[in-house]
């Protein structure tokens, strides 16, 4: 029989238990061996049982003494005791002891095993079955469990020979101890997409390679998804944080989930299940999983660290499957001209190129070109190509036909017919859109949304229109804004195209922080932060500060990922809620639909450490000192900087995930921070592409807060940047070669950009400037730090709108300079246009009479203002002063509404005599429509298409000079031509 005290003598049990503990110190007991290194999972865990009986309580089953156990109450089998391990573990196998004393005899307890990861629904591991303890054996079982992952585990006592109870000493828990898996990461690099993103914590950080970025999602459930490409053998999922101290342990919890490359359904592959994650051990959990599958998703449903899913490294270990024989036709359609302006013959054409891994058919290959406005199809080309494609090889150009452009933005839908050895998987990609956009301007890859357009609710009012300073009206695109000053108040659109972003114009009393709820199809997407710390100045004009009377510059612009990709056709709306407090004034939403962009090669850029000034300026510099380097990549996030980044020694690449994803800031508890990129000697041949710089400035300081600004360097690459609420995005002097372009420029306190100082041969391309506090694109031939004349620049393709101070394009002096393609619109105090001769007190060359300055292709909406006091400025301003004014032509201008007038001639007086008079200036091809009396204090200086202007300040005179006009058109104006001027000819052909 078995030594057992009665439960009615506890004196004696205790003992007992003392009597057993002398006998087994003094024996050699045997136990089971155990597998090198393992770790016994269920040390230090929490132990709840059924019941218990007096002092053998469940934790005695995992203080690691076997003298101490637990007991069930007696006399009422069944009854359960289970551990909890933490987190969903993988497991194997289990030990149970009883106390190793002879005096326990030998008994057999029927057991069975079963596994839950949330600690109420168990499912079977192991059936019950009949376990001898022996104490001839040391009393312990090993009880082998089918490989599994699970937290708690609980066994279940039925019966026992020796006691009418469950008895437990020990339990101990351990899992495989095979190798980490064989196999590649498959993972890396590969395409990879989130159902939310948190700020700037995307996706593409959690395949990076590195642990210091991190993916984090906003809500739940929270999915991240990873394309490997085609299928794979997956042998496990590795998943990675930070294993910086600073990430305190959590647990996560979700479920692996895959699908093969013909599937449409994901299927669970792991169930899911809670992980633990600690800096102690690495922040890395290992799940195996088995499976064929070409995409693998984690689906997170809790994180006790963070509100939602939290990933650095998503990795899928495995194998690919062979590559299936395909072929594989893709075409990439192209036209001449890249940009055209309605009326233009656009010619198409295809390239196709078998992306497979065998030759084509050698048959004809259909191909269409569809254009489309909307969903109507304008016009439809048809073409094909004859003969075998070999692997990896293209077709030369298709010719399909030409088209005759008309203003507006368009899809070129390009479809390539099946190939009879093309698998039906490989097909989707034999289908592609391409935006096309006919019209001045810059091509941006967002769609823009007038608030007054848009279907109001819930009190919500359009205001203007009208071209008053500091009015809600007078500064919003288009002269109108809508106001949505009560709760529920909102303003809604439909989306023509899918986006996962929203960028809001807005305005608020100074002073204060808000918000603006988005709703999505009627359902709370977003709330959008606003505030208006870099909006409202006031005071001299010319000089205006943070606080006094006679406000301007009212609106700022906030941005912000939506949760998830609004499909097109979905409507997008802003609503004021009681939680979103104060006044708030929409003027337009962009809506644009991005994906980040992946390191162009992870073993030749180097990946800053962090996101502060330090690790990438370390970044910069070990790119620079490793010849074997091409840059620096900078993956998604947010990088704080509080000074300028030093490149140099040699040409650096320095590279973001898309300015949506790659974003500095400066720190927002501070202003007028001073930060940027500066290229010294040897830095010429650099490239800065695919990141935002957003600063703290909320005033004007001439001199610094320029991100760019370069001296006496030349070939430089600016692309894809997005600048805002700094000084200025690039200053120039003596740069040569520089392109700048695909970038945004907005809500600056002085220039978007300027060339001085003998700057030559640069291209700006493809920009768009908004809300600039200077001319938005400036070309100023001073000579006061270097450099000769400012010759060879184009200027093409660029839209400014809403400048609040200066013009859209201002050019003092140079020749051989080119402004074409440009769209300009809704300048508040100051011309469309600027072509001007004055060098400010600064030494400075005028123009140059051959080649000449050329103009070409313009459109100017709602332009002009006043500003210096009386002074006001039309469309176009043309200004002769202190330097040579000749050598100017312009043509293909188009001039709507103006604010005063639609050009006006100048010249400066000094000591009442006139400075050098306009000569040699032609004007081709122009209309202007739409200059009416202003019904202001400058009315009696409105309402002209053309004017020489007589006196446009006190000490000034009338314009001197000449100009010729050829195919001038005129209407709808007060007055077509005022020239009360004797001095001044304008002489019209």
């Amino acid at each position: 029989m078995a030594i057992r005290p009665s439960p009615s003598h506890p004196r004696l049990r205790r003992l007992l238990a003392v009597l057993a503990s002398v006998v087994a110190a003094a024996s050699l007991t045997a136990t089971a061996p155990a597998r090198a290194a393992e770790t016994n999972l269920a040390a230090g865990k929490a132990f709840t049982a059924s019941s218990s009986t007096e002092v053998y309580q469940p934790g005695r089953a995992g203080d690691g003494d076997a003298d101490t156990y637990w007991e069930s109450a007696n006399n009422a089998f069944p009854q359960w005791i289970q551990v909890d391990l933490g987190s969903a573990v993988a497991l194997d196998k289990v030990v149970l002891r009883l106390p190793p004393a002879p005096a326990w005899a030998t008994r057999t307890q029927t057991v069975s095993f079963r596994g839950s990861t949330d600690g109420s629904t168990f499912a079977e591991l192991k059936p019950g079955a009949g376990y001898v303890f022996n104490p001839a054996s040391g009393n312990t079982v090993t009880v082998d469990l089918p490989a599994t992952t699970t937290r708690y585990l609980r066994l279940t006592f039925t019966a026992n020979t020796g006691w009418p109870a469950g008895q437990l000493a020990e339990l101990e828990v351990y899992g495989p101890t095979t190798p980490p898996p064989t196999g590649t990461d498959l993972a890396a690099g590969k395409p990879i997409e989130a159902s939310s993103t948190m700020y700037s914590f995307a996706a593409t950080n959690a395949n990076d390679g590195n642990v210091a970025t991190y993916w984090e999602g906003s809500a739940y459930p929270a999915n991240l998804t990873v394309k490997l490409g085609s299928d794979a053998v997956t042998k496990a999922v590795v998943v990675k944080l930070n294993p910086d101290p600073i990430w305190a342990a959590r647990t996560q919890t979700f479920s692996i989930l895959g699908r093969a490359h013909d599937a449409s359904a994901f299927t669970t592959l792991v169930r899911s299940a809670t992980y633990r994650f600690d800096p102690a051990s690495g922040n890395t959990v290992t799940v195996a999983v088995s499976a064929t599958v070409a995409d693998v998703r984690l689906g997170f449903t809790a994180n006790t660290g963070a509100p939602s899913g939290q990933v650095a490294e998503f990795q899928v270990i495995g194998t690919p499957v062979p590559e299936p024989e395909t072929s594989d036709l893709v075409g990439a359609a192209s036209w001449s001209p890249g940009n055209p302006a309605a009326g233009d013959p656009v010619t198409f054409s295809v390239t196709l190129r078998n992306a497979g891994n065998i030759a084509s058919a050698s048959g004809a290959h259909a191909v269409t070109v569809t254009i489309l406005n909307g969903s109507t199809t304008v016009r439809t080309l048809t073409g094909s190509y004859t003969g075998t494609l070999a692997p990896g090889a293209s077709a030369p150009p298709i010719a399909l036909g030409s088209w005759t452009a008309a203003t507006g933005r368009y899809t070129v839908r390009t479809v390539i017919a099946d190939d009879p050895g093309e698998l039906p998987d490989r097909r989707a990609n034999n289908t592609t859109e391409t935006p096309l956009l006919v019209g001045r301007g810059a091509n941006m890859p967002y769609d823009s949304y007038e608030a007054e357009d848009g279907q109001l609710g819930g009190g919500a009012q359009v205001v203007g229109p009208n071209r008053t300073i500091g009015d809600l009206a007078g500064e919003a695109s288009g002269r109108r804004a809508v106001t949505l000053n009560q709760i529920g108040a909102s303003v809604q659109w439909t989306t023509k195209a899918k986006t996962n972003t929203l960028v809001a114009r807005f305005s608020i009393p100074d002073g204060t922080n808000s918000s603006i709820n988005v709703y999505v199809d009627g359902t709370l997407n977003r709330t959008l932060p606003l505030t208006s710390k870099y909006a409202w100045l006031y005071g001299e004009e010319a000089n205006p500060q943070n606080s006094g009377t006679g406000a301007r510059h009212i609106y700022d612009e906030a941005n912000i990922m939506l949760t998830g990709t609004v499909a097109a056709g979905s409507t997008i709306r802003l609503q004021k809620d009681g939680a979103n407090p104060g006044p708030i004034a929409i003027d337009f939403i962009n809506t644009e639909q991005v994906t980040p962009i992946a390191n162009p090669d992870p073993a030749k850029y180097v990946v800053p450490s962090g996101f502060d000034q330090q690790a990438v300026q370390a970044a910069l510099d070990a790119a620079r000192m490793d010849t074997g380097k091409t840059g620096v990549y900078l993956p998604a996030g947010d990088y704080r900087t509080t000074g300028k980044f030093q490149v140099f020694g040699r040409a650096i690449q320095v590279v973001g995930a898309g300015p949506w994803y790659t974003r500095f800031s400066t720190p927002t508890d501070q202003t007028e921070t001073d930060a940027g990129f500066s290229a010294q000697s040897g830095a010429g041949g650099s490239a800065f592409k695919n990141f935002a710089f957003f600063g703290n400035y909320t005033i004007r300081r001439d001199g610094p807060g320029k991100v760019f600004d370069f001296s006496n360097i030349a070939d430089i690459t600016i692309d894809n940047i997005w600048a805002e609420h700094v000084v200025c995005l690039y200053w120039g002097a003596n740069t040569d070669r520089m392109t700048l372009s695909n970038s945004r420029i907005r809500n600056t306190f002085a220039d978007g950009l300027n060339m001085t100082n003998g700057s030559t041969d640069n291209h700006v391309v493809n920009i768009e400037a908004r809300a600039t506090g200077d001319d938005s694109f400036a070309l100023f031939s001073a000579i006061d730090a270097g450099g000769a004349d400012e010759t060879g620049n184009v200027y093409e393709n660029l839209t400014s709108i809403l400048t609040w101070r200066a013009a859209g394009v201002a050019v003092y002096g140079g020749y051989n300079n080119k402004f074409r393609n440009i769209y300009i619109a809704d300048t508040l105090v100051y011309s469309g246009i600027t072509i001007s001769s004055l060098d400010f007190g600064i030494p400075m060359n005028g123009f140059g009479a051959d080649p000449p300055t050329v103009f070409d292709n313009v459109t100017i909406v709602r332009a002009g203002g006043h500003f210096w006091g009386a002074q006001t400025f039309p469309a176009i301003w043309v200004f002769s002063a202190s330097k040579v004014f000749q050598g100017i032509r312009v043509s293909n201008v188009d001039i709507i509404d103006p604010t005063y007038s639609g050009i006006m001639f100048q010249t400066n007086y000094v000591g009442g005599q006139p400075q050098f008079p306009i000569k040699d200036t032609t004007f081709t091809n122009v209309t202007i429509t739409g200059a009416q009396r202003s019904g202001d204090a400058f009315d009696a200086k409105s309402g002209f298409g053309i004017w020489a202007n007589p006196m446009p300040e006190a000490g000034q005179g009338p314009a001197v000079g000449e100009v010729s006009f050829t195919n001038l058109r005129l209407a709808n104006n007060h007055r077509d031509i005022e020239n009360p001027t004797t001095t001044f000819t304008i002489r019209r052909n």
